[in-house]
Order: structure tokens, then C-alpha cells, then sequence
């Protein structure tokens, strides 16, 4: 079992930055993709980024690209979404997931075994 426990989010104003972090734990996420999802009010869960298990290969939306950057610390069983530029459409809850047999990105989330209880994000404008 791992379990996943983010943190960071919080209110900012539209253009201020967010870091958000995700610490796992029961078990070492070093082999394991992992990515960040988001859900905003009355909206279906979305995928935000994705990070491969060395943090050699990266993806993103097309909505947070070049804004949001995915990074990981396997020594530290961690991953961290740098949220940069943010805008009042960026406002979610956002989720931490994990592949337990996937190594390599995915943006579909069913690949996801494992998913943390969300940290909201707020954007006013």
C-alpha cells in the first residue's frame, strides 16, 4: 500500500505561485510514474502533469504548459508541482496519483493505483 499526502495549496492572487508537494509513503514511489490531476467545482477530474520514474520525461496539459513544473525526489519519495502565472481557472482541488506498474507517463487517469485526498488551490483574480 502507499499512501499519498499533499500539501501547498492554498489562496493566491491570479499571478502568484504555488508549490505544491507530494509525500508518499508505505512504500518507495522510485519506480513508479506519478502525476498530478486536478478537479474544479461541478467539473470532471483533469490531468495536469505527469512525471516518468527517473524524472527523465515530463508531460503536461496544454492549459499549464509553461506555467507548471513537475519534479521529482525519489531520495526523498517526493514530487512537487511548481505552479507559476497562476489564473483564476487554475482554481481546484488538486491530487497527487501514482502507477504502481507504470513507469512512463500516462495522462489517462485509470493508470493511477493510488491517489492522495487533494490540497485546494484557490486563484482569485
Amino acid at each position: 500500500q502507499v499512501q499519498l499526502v499533499e500539501s501547498g495549496g492554498g489562496l493566491v492572487q491570479a499571478g502568484g505561485s504555488l508549490r505544491l508537494s507530494c509525500a508518499a509513503s508505505g512504500r518507495t514511489v522510485s519506480s513508479y510514474a506519478m502525476a498530478w490531476f486536478r478537479q474544479a467545482p461541478g467539473k470532471e477530474r483533469e490531468f495536469v502533469a505527469a512525471i516518468s520514474w527517473s524524472g527523465d520525461s515530463t508531460d503536461y496539459a496544454r492549459s499549464v504548459k509553461g506555467r507548471f513544473a513537475i519534479s521529482r525526489d525519489n531520495a526523498e519519495n517526493t514530487v512537487s508541482l511548481q505552479m507559476n502565472s497562476l489564473k483564476p481557472e487554475d482554481t481546484a482541488v488538486y491530487y497527487c496519483a501514482a502507477a504502481l506498474l507504470r513507469r512512463y507517463t500516462s495522462t489517462y487517469s485509470g493508470v493511477y493505483d493510488y491517489w492522495g485526498q487533494g490540497t485546494q488551490v484557490t486563484v482569485s483574480s
